[in-house]
């Protein structure tokens, strides 16, 4: 599948992922995620100013991460390469009352100069990604010395590989038909999405262990990671959405 393919699918997507970010709004998340990522960039930078530090959100969405770590004071620039992601993004920024920057950038190449940004978060875009070394080379390029690099995400479309997954996901939907939840898996174009990640090459890898030997590989020591993040941050929905395919945090330092 082309760049386009993939973008296309988002673009279509956007308003009705835009109202998955405006329930986390107004559910729990927004509360455990702010805990979690003040938690996360307090250790690295201590009492320095929060808006003296500068965040990249890097494939933002509809923006959640980005208007929760403006409303702790960080200062957020939020990008992504979707227009109509963009947009809900600054919809759903203008609604909370904060202020971010937009900009619209290719997370394999960026546009930024050099050593920029204090961290860069991303959250479930590396495995949507055609090239996720490169993205991985511009995102601690544009990384200050010392900076962080924040990662969340989960072995997303594994089930299309691996038997034993297909049956854990199966359980999910049944799982989350049981429980009365809306079913995140099941809508229009998910088979157009299943159909992108076939032609994904992380896929077809285990991660977080991938993602920290390529780290590694790349000069960052250090790199931590976290399998189930998910448990600290989720809803009780995103639980059984998601029992089968947990959210990892991957965390790194630039030397």
């Amino acid at each position: 599948m082309r760049r386009t393919d993939s973008k296309g699918y988002w673009d279509n997507r956007a308003k009705s992922y835009s109202e998955v970010n405006q329930e986390e709004l107004v559910g729990v998340q927004r509360n455990t995620w702010k805990d979690l990522l003040e938690e996360q960039i307090s250790s690295a930078f201590g009492d320095k100013d929060r808006s003296q530090i500068r965040i990249l959100d890097i494939g933002a969405g509809p923006g959640f991460l980005s208007i929760v770590l403006a409303e702790l004071g960080y200062t957020v620039t939020a990008a992504d390469y979707s227009v109509e992601m963009m947009t809900e993004a600054k919809k759903n920024a203008e609604s909370c009352e904060v202020s971010i920057r937009f900009v619209r950038e290719n997370a394999m190449d960026l546009s930024f100069r050099e050593g920029c940004y204090d961290v860069v978060i991303s959250r479930n875009l590396i495995w949507n990604l055609e090239n996720p070394k490169k993205a991985y080379q511009e995102w601690l390029r544009v990384l200050k010395p010392s900076g962080m690099l924040l990662v969340f995400d989960a072995n997303w479309y594994t089930y299309l590989r691996d038997e034993n997954s297909r049956k854990a996901y199966d359980r999910d939907r049944e799982n989350v038909s049981k429980s009365g939840f809306e079913d995140y898996n099941i809508g229009e174009n998910f088979d157009q999405m299943e159909e992108i990640a076939n032609h994904l090459p992380m896929t077809d890898v285990s991660r977080p262990q991938w993602d920290k030997e390529v780290l590694l590989t790349m000069g960052i020591e250090g790199v931590e990671t976290v399998l189930d993040i998910g448990s600290r941050v989720y809803s009780e929905k995103e639980k059984v959405n998601y029992r089968s395919t947990p959210m990892f945090m991957i965390k790194a330092m630039k030397g």
